[in-house]
């Protein structure tokens, strides 16, 4: 149709990793074990729970618009201002709004070519021009990033610590690449998994920095528990804060999920016991991994990301383990064809896991 622009007709959607609920419609009944998509296995906060049913009764009232209590619980927890605080529907919500706040004209993006999908295809989107850095030894290439800023360039994305790999980039290399980065560049610092990372000496936790243009986006998806709600959060300078909460769409995110958020922002126990499951039990993946000489990339997050000799044998392998009934996500859309991630899940899950994968690596041959 001449009505659809040709960058959207172009446009490869984002696919997220299978659902237990695509599972069962492909495998019939079949039980599995989802470890995809980097979700908490513990589940969500006892306080979310109870925060969000006593909203439940309210869901024919629209929520805050702007998210008040919420904003201002995670100000008072930051040492910010609520002024400085957005929410979204995901922090692709607020990158999504990033864009139509921020661009125009000639504005161009970059970022790293193998990072989140989510914002390749956000960046797509936009019809902006966007330019795409290698990735070296699947880290951020700060240095070949920086050689690409011109004149154009508006936006700039990191992930730290990145998905797909899990790999960040530490304090140094942060301040050195910042020092070439001028003002009027506005940098999305993604820190979706910045919680598992705080233990990691050089880890440049952005709340230590007070750069006006940097915005640092994060989310209750991941160790919080609530990915099915789609709550992500933002900081950054005053005058950035109030332009995007001009663009952003009203009443979200929604009065249950606010009220889910609060629940697990209050819930130091739960988040303690979420970071302690995956500091153990991704410590036996690994040992598991390097017993039996498969090649992984150290990661800083709650995921583990193993390399193939080839993308067929990381086909096959994802496929098999799904035909095992262990869901894990083959990276071919963020590049990394040769590459699968695994999120670690619950003592239970990867013992099977492990289990699974023994018997199809032995029927595939081995990794590099």
């Amino acid at each position: 149709m001449s009505l659809v622009p040709k960058h959207i007709k172009d446009l490869k959607p984002y696919v997220s990793g299978k659902s237990q609920s695509e599972f069962k419609r492909e495998f019939g009944n079949l039980s599995a074990i989802k470890l995809a998509s980097n979700e908490n296995p513990l589940g969500s906060s006892p306080k979310s729970i109870e925060k969000m049913q006593m909203a439940v009764s309210s869901v024919n009232r629209y929520p805050d618009s702007s998210g008040y209590e919420l904003r201002l619980a995670l100000s008072q927890k930051h040492n910010l201002s609520i002024d400085n605080v957005i929410l979204g529907a995901g922090s692709e919500g607020i990158m999504s709004n990033i864009m139509r706040t921020f661009l125009s004209g000639k504005d161009e993006i970059i970022s790293s070519k193998n990072s989140f999908i989510g914002f390749r295809v956000l960046a797509d989107a936009s019809g902006f021009k966007s330019k795409w850095a290698p990735m070296k030894n699947f880290h951020y290439d700060l240095d070949a990033i920086a050689n690409m800023i011109d004149v154009n360039t508006k936006i700039i994305y990191l992930a730290n610590p990145d998905n797909p790999t899990g790999t960040y980039f530490n304090k140094n290399e942060f301040d050195d690449f910042m020092r070439v980065v001028p003002e009027r560049v506005l940098i999305i610092l993604d820190e979706a998994y910045y919680e598992y990372a705080l233990d990691v000496d050089d880890y440049p936790d952005s709340m230590l920095y007070r750069y006006d243009n940097v915005i640092t986006l994060r989310t209750f998806s991941k160790v919080y528990g609530l990915a099915g709600f789609r709550v992500g959060y933002g900081f950054a300078h005053e005058e950035l804060i109030s332009n995007l909460m001009k663009v952003k769409l009203p009443f979200e995110p929604n009065i249950l999920a606010q009220e889910a958020a609060l629940g697990a922002l209050g819930d130091d126990d739960f988040l303690k016991k979420s970071i302690d499951l995956v500091r153990i039990e991704k410590k036996l993946l690994i040992d598991y991994f390097t017993e039996n000489q498969i090649r992984y990339i150290d990661s800083q997050t709650n995921f583990v990301t193993i390399v193939f000799d080839s993308d067929k044998l990381c086909q096959s392998f994802c496929e098999d383990m799904l035909s095992n009934g262990v869901i894990v996500r083959n990276l071919i859309a963020f590049g990394l064809g040769n590459c699968c991630r695994i999120t670690i899940g619950t003592e239970e899950e990867n013992k099977i896991f492990i289990k699974e994968c023994m018997n199809v690596m032995e029927s595939i041959g081995k990794v590099a």
